[in-house]
């Protein structure tokens, strides 16, 4: 039987009520067979957190604005390291970015994918002209385009030149239309745009808070070459890298799950859109959620309902795959980020007690808003619940194992 004070716990940071926590946590529990998984949660960031405490020197009834100012001082350290290792690289000019980008790929597991065809990808382009791109660099038709400008920085500049209306009525129709025929196998390409993008580029950088971005279709990530000017900004920079060569792999796997349905192209259009079921759940199932909806509204109700997200999982092998740095260069810490993407609690502040997180990319969000006193947590509380589902059915592993298998319906039912 869930214990109620860990349901209680669970359910306060993320935000949802108790009853379906302790609900859902029973059901799980006959379906798996185990019990008192809500309290080794809770007991597992009881103790991280009374470790990380020590290891930041805090004394145990620290305030949650001392703890979050020993979080953000242990990130521009390390921010500071890996500025130093990677040759303080300035993407403004691309010499300087080669040894993050090779590193990145160097210390990331799978580097291959399932891609569209690069002819294919040009032929798309060819038969629908960009129009905003072609007014902006003053060519003629597509034909010139392709002949004077590398096509995969074409693509890459569709997301922030391109209307929002053109992409989905327009370009995403030939989208439609692709077979599995029309991909190939070949590495993921990390590459970074020429300066002629940064003028039409400054809209999409002050939107997403930072300077890449990825092309999941195409296994490409892009670099703009600008400087946020922010604090932190080397190593979110890397570990977004990280995340996204973590991320293209396992869409890459989708689509081949699907490369025999006569719906591939629609599943295409799916995935690059971030389709999330609307519809209310039964009791039961949880839903597959595949952005962050925080990100646009706050209270979206399929944020307090069951659910498992996969950039979570995306963002916890970056953590695992930036730890390996510490081994290859001594002094770093790197490892103390490892496994903390669940990891916080509600600790005393001026008027009432604050959620601290100690989740990676929340904190270097924070740190890069620090002006703005801006603090994010949705990060934290959806690799929570990616927790409390992986702990019941056996692992992170087998978790990204059902998601795949039931990713075509949007939801995986107990």
């Amino acid at each position: 039987m869930a214990n109620h004070i860990s349901a209680g716990k669970v359910a306060r940071i993320l935000r949802t009520d108790k009853v379906t926590i302790l609900k859902t946590a029973e059901l799980m529990e006959k379906k798996f067979n185990k019990t008192l998984v809500l309290d080794k949660i809770v007991s597992e960031n009881n103790f991280r957190m009374k470790e990380l405490m020590g290891i930041l020197k805090l004394p145990k009834n620290s305030k949650a604005i001392e703890v979050h100012k020993a979080i953000i001082s242990k990130l521009k350290k390390d921010d500071r390291k890996l500025f130093e290792i990677l040759g303080e690289p300035n993407c403004e000019k691309k010499d300087t970015c080669h040894k993050s980008l090779s590193l990145a790929l160097e210390i990331t597991d799978k580097k291959r994918g399932f891609f569209i065809k690069k002819d294919k990808a040009k032929e798309i382009l060819l038969t629908n002209p960009p129009p905003n791109i072609l007014s902006a660099l003053g060519y003629k038709n597509a034909k010139e385009l392709l002949e004077k400008e590398d096509w995969r920085e074409v693509y890459a500049a569709l997301r922030f030149v391109e209307s929002r209306d053109w992409m989905n009525n327009v370009f995403s129709k030939a989208y439609l239309k692709l077979q599995s025929s029309d991909f190939e196998y070949r590495d993921i390409e990390i590459i970074v745009l020429n300066e002629k993008w940064l003028k039409v580029a400054e809209k999409f950088i002050q939107k997403k808070y930072h300077n890449l971005s990825h092309l999941k279709e195409l296994g490409i990530v892009f670099i703009i070459p600008i400087s946020s000017g922010v604090c932190g900004e080397t190593l979110r920079m890397f570990s977004l890298i990280l995340h996204y060569l973590n991320e293209i792999p396992f869409y890459s796997k989708l689509l081949e799950k699907h490369k025999e349905n006569s719906s591939f192209g629609e599943t295409l259009v799916s995935l690059i859109r971030g389709d999330v079921l609307s519809e209310k759940l039964p009791f039961g199932f949880f839903r597959i959620v595949q952005r962050y909806l925080a990100k646009d509204d706050v209270n979206d109700f399929r944020l307090f309902e069951p659910h498992v997200n996969p950039e979570t999982m995306h963002w916890s092998k970056a953590e695992e795959s930036l730890s390996k740095l510490d081994a290859k260069y001594p002094g770093l810490e790197f490892a103390f980020w490892e496994g903390l993407n669940f990891v916080g609690d509600f600790l005393k502040g001026d008027l009432d007690d604050e959620l601290i997180s100690f989740n990676l990319i929340d904190n270097e969000m924070g740190l890069a808003k620090q002006k703005e006193m801006i603090k994010y947590l949705y990060h934290h509380q959806e690799s929570l619940w990616n927790k409390f589902f992986y702990e019941f059915v056996g692992g992170k592993t087998m978790m990204e194992k059902i998601i795949i298998e039931n990713w075509e319906k949007g939801y995986i039912e107990v």
